[in-house]
């Protein structure tokens, strides 16, 4: 029986799911993987989301949180979050082979880090407290980074000078909360010094834009993603707040037939992290449940792809 409405459509919204940096971190497990054997060890899961953590389980990835638990001499991967410093160091002594599947976009907020800490900056980083990227970046300096999660959080920051304050931010917050700290960071501290470029990634940015279009001309959204992944949760947060209904799946699985009672327009993207398999999947279920069609919307066409590491280019194979 059809839960949604007549002439049920399902609208895709363009750019959505896997970016550049998660297409280069699992390019580079596979590549490890095809070059060196099983097992092949990875700092933290290589990107957040289920499907493909469990997919590369199944091809010989070990995902490990802590390095005692990596034998020595084996094939280290760090994950596209970026690690800390300390990390990079543990690995280097424990003499692992490491390759770093770190997304460059994040690589950047690192060197402006390290680069500005060398001129004396300190630093207040816009982030979720417990995030990888955030322990990644923070983890770049030993001290003089402060983390805010919300406009509150800037009343209460007490760096130990102003006449060098650096802002940062985690690269997949929704793009209107981040500027909405980055304005109050600014009143409290209006020497402070802002990234050339935002640090909001391309992917990020694209994709929340998207929503954004999407969201009025829908009765409810969809959003692939795990739990875990912040640009998914802020998809579906950017929805919300735009006064859609919005809902979060790891898999077709989750969708329950009440969402879509009597809806006849479903909007449908996922996040940066989530695999265009899982978007079929959704696409089928909702068939099912009566959408008699499928419409993808117009939007930014992303054309960037990254270099992989040394040692693992295809002519290194």
């Amino acid at each position: 029986m059809n839960t949604l409405g007549t002439d049920a459509e399902i609208l895709l919204a363009e750019p959505r799911g896997f970016c550049a940096g998660v297409d280069r971190a699992i390019e580079i497990v596979e590549r490890a993987l095809d070059k060196f054997g099983a097992p092949i060890y990875v700092r933290h899961e290589i990107v957040h989301n289920t499907f493909v953590v469990n997919d590369l389980k199944a091809k010989g990835a070990i995902f490990i949180e802590d390095l005692s638990d990596v034998p020595p001499d084996a094939t280290l991967i760090f994950s596209a979050h970026g690690v800390s410093k300390a990390v990079q160091d543990e690995a280097i002594a424990r003499g692992f082979q490491v390759f770093d599947a770190t997304c460059p976009l994040v690589t950047k907020v690192h060197v402006e880090v390290a680069k500005l800490h060398k001129e004396g900056y300190e630093f207040i980083m816009i982030g979720h407290k417990g995030h990888p990227e955030v322990e990644g970046t923070m983890g770049q300096l030993d001290s003089g980074i402060h983390l805010v999660e919300d406009v509150a959080d800037v009343a209460r920051v007490q760096p130990a000078q102003t006449e060098k304050l650096a802002l940062v931010t985690q690269t997949t917050l929704s793009m209107d909360d981040a500027a909405d700290i980055a304005t109050a960071v600014k009143a409290r501290f209006p020497k402070v010094r802002e990234p050339k470029q935002q640090d909001i990634c391309y992917a990020t940015q694209n994709r929340q834009d998207a929503i954004k279009v999407m969201s009025p001309q829908v009765d409810v959204v969809i959003v692939v993603g795990s739990p875990t992944s912040s640009n998914s949760n802020r998809l579906r947060e950017v929805a919300q707040k735009l006064g859609t209904e919005s809902y979060m799946v790891d898999h077709a699985d989750e969708l329950q037939a009440a969402w879509f009672e009597g809806r006849s327009r479903v909007g449908l993207t996922a996040g940066a992290s989530a695999p265009d398999v899982l978007v079929q999947a959704v696409i089928a279920r909702l068939r099912e449940l009566g959408a008699v069609s499928v419409r993808k919307m117009d939007g930014v066409v992303e054309t960037i792809k990254f270099p992989l590491p040394k040692g693992l280019k295809r002519d290194a194979l």
